[in-house]
């Protein structure tokens, strides 16, 4: 629980980002600049870790583990656009330390970020409950065999 909290938080103040009211984050992400960030890091990032995937089980020997979804492949993709280090450093290459759209571009890293979490959230924890029916299903059906369960 404290990495669920403490590391973003952590993050959070370590990006220097000044957090000016609603005003400033509505200015920081009307910001083309942070808005492309935003939809690079969710769409993008989930879009090529996914299809990636796709492309090396489709053209070479690999496959997915028997069990695996490509749904829950898709909820890790979007799990990619977590990571902000990266971003971050790129925001602060291209615009400049401390200028305004350094500050966007900061805004949007963490938007996608939580963004991206959210929504990975929401996939895996769909596929958590069906992976939960299965088990209480094949659990049901081994309990009711006469012989030993393997």
């Amino acid at each position: 629980m404290s990495a669920a909290v403490a590391v973003p938080v952590f993050a959070f103040c370590s990006a220097g980002v000044t957090v000016g009211g609603l005003g400033g984050l509505g200015d920081a992400l009307s910001d083309r600049a942070a808005l492309g960030v935003v939809v690079g890091l969710v769409v993008g990032k989930a879009i090529g870790i996914f299809a990636t995937t796709w492309f090396v089980a489709r053209f070479t020997g690999a496959s997915l583990e028997r069990g695996l979804a490509w749904v829950d492949v898709a909820g890790l993709a979007l799990l990619g656009g977590v990571g902000f280090t990266v971003s971050l450093l790129i925001g602060e290459l291209a615009f400049g330390p401390g200028s305004a759209r350094d500050d966007h571009v900061k805004v949007g890293v963490l938007t996608a970020s939580v963004t991206a979490a959210l929504l990975a959230t929401v996939v895996l924890r769909l596929r958590n409950r069906a992976y939960a029916r299965i088990h209480e299903l094949e659990t049901a059906a081994d309990d009711h065999e006469d012989g030993p369960d393997a």
